[in-house]
């Protein structure tokens, strides 16, 4: 196989291990009216089991930041990717909601060493000045998720029941585990210098968070991202509740809406070649604040009906599809050595600050837009604050320079 090729492998491969926590999220959306009468809860209840998903994610992703390290990308991976199994099949038991969060937490604890791993192999297997540009090809790849997900979880809730979308992300993760095993390469060897004693793993994780470029980047990327994860906690409110739409055609929505999300990431690997991350990350940011403003102010006085929130969303969430790819590579450029724990400590500063935020629309437990209105508008212009206040102190900002780069050099 020529190098080329297997660069592609590589990346359909790290993008595919990546959707595998956007599936576990997007097919069940659907369904929530359904689980929520089996489980006799509402379907704002039902929407905390996203919200422990995230944590899950959050705490997962200090947990395998050191073992990716200190036993190589592969062995960590392999031992998630059975607990999601396990998980997903427990969650399918579920006759309680308050099982079914717990289980999701579980779950979510196996599913993000796929994530953590693949966003560690991105540094593995490409060179600094492409990071960008590569997270941004695995979000394409990600992409089938929100637009394949819901429509594949209506059909399968619909015509075989709620239970088997636990049974198709199962067999979906064996696939992949199968996959990881006989064709992924080893992206970094086992380094038996790291320790997984607490005070060790403790200062590493200081070190990381002391480092200015990345606790900024990382912070304003993971307000400015919570956004996009608050929106998918709520949609089937926003949708089904307040706007009355069938699980069909929120389907079709969720994956139209997604369309924004996608084509802005894609159309980053493009303005790399003119711009730097830094010049688009404050732009996409110039741009959602205001959107998010705007909206919670039209739900206050009730100016908007479905088609306008329509169009505020994806303008909102194709700002996002810029900002995110950005932001991480911003904030992990300046690291050479415990990839894994920088990656670990993004991801878990980007998804504990979604999870707190998409939390809240449980808690709130509101039929309105509302809630979400007010969160969406208080965290994207916390990133931006974050952004404004942190540059001051980066001493000479690290660039991912990608102008006039090919899409995939040889």
């Amino acid at each position: 196989m020529s190098q080329s090729r297997n660069r592609y492998l590589i990346i359909i491969i790290l993008g595919a291990l990546s959707t595998i926590s956007p599936f576990a999220i997007d097919m069940y959306l659907p369904a929530f009216p359904e689980i929520a009468t089996a489980l006799h809860t509402s379907t704002a209840r039902i929407s905390l089991s996203i919200a422990s998903y995230f944590a899950g994610m959050a705490a997962g992703q200090l947990f395998y930041g050191p073992l990716l390290d200190r036993f190589g990308r592969k062995l960590p991976l392999y031992a998630g990717l059975i607990l999601f199994i396990v998980a997903s099949i427990l969650c399918l038991c579920s006759r309680t909601v308050e099982w079914l969060i717990a289980m999701r937490f579980v779950q979510a604890l196996g599913g993000c060493a796929a994530q953590v791993a693949a966003m560690a192999m991105v540094r593995d297997f490409f060179h600094v000045d492409e990071t960008a540009k590569i997270i941004s090809l695995l979000i394409l790849i990600l992409s089938v998720s929100p637009l394949l997900a819901p429509s594949v979880g209506v059909f399968v809730a619909v015509h075989l029941g709620w239970q088997w979308v636990f049974i198709v992300l199962s067999a979906f993760v064996v696939l992949m585990l199968v996959i990881s095993r006989w064709i992924l390469p080893e992206g970094h060897k086992p380094d038996r210098t790291v320790s997984l004693r607490f005070l060790p793993i403790l200062r590493n994780y200081v070190i990381v968070l002391r480092e200015p470029q990345f606790i900024t980047y990382a912070l304003s990327g993971a307000f400015a991202f919570s956004g996009l994860l608050v929106y998918v906690a709520s949609s089937p409110i926003i949708f089904m509740e307040v706007f009355h739409v069938s699980p069909q055609k929120f389907g079709a929505i969720f994956a139209g809406l997604a369309t924004g999300f996608i084509g802005s990431n894609q159309i980053n690997v493009f303005l790399l070649r003119k711009f730097s991350s830094e010049q688009i990350f404050r732009a996409t940011l110039l741009v959602e604040c205001p959107v998010a403003l705007l909206l919670f102010i039209g739900t206050i006085f009730h100016w908007f009906g479905l088609g306008t929130t329509l169009v505020l969303l994806f303008i909102s969430l194709s700002s996002l599809g810029l900002a995110y790819p950005n932001a991480a590579a911003l904030a992990l450029v300046p690291f050479d050595r415990n990839i894994g724990s920088a990656s670990a400590m993004l991801g878990f500063l980007q998804i504990g600050v979604s999870g707190l935020a998409s939390a809240s629309v449980g808690i709130f437990n509101s039929h309105t837009m509302m809630p979400v209105a007010l969160i969406l508008a208080a965290t994207s212009w916390l990133g931006f604050a974050i952004l404004i206040v942190g540059k001051r102190s980066i001493h000479g900002l690290r660039y991912v320079e990608e102008k006039d780069a090919n899409l995939l050099p040889d």
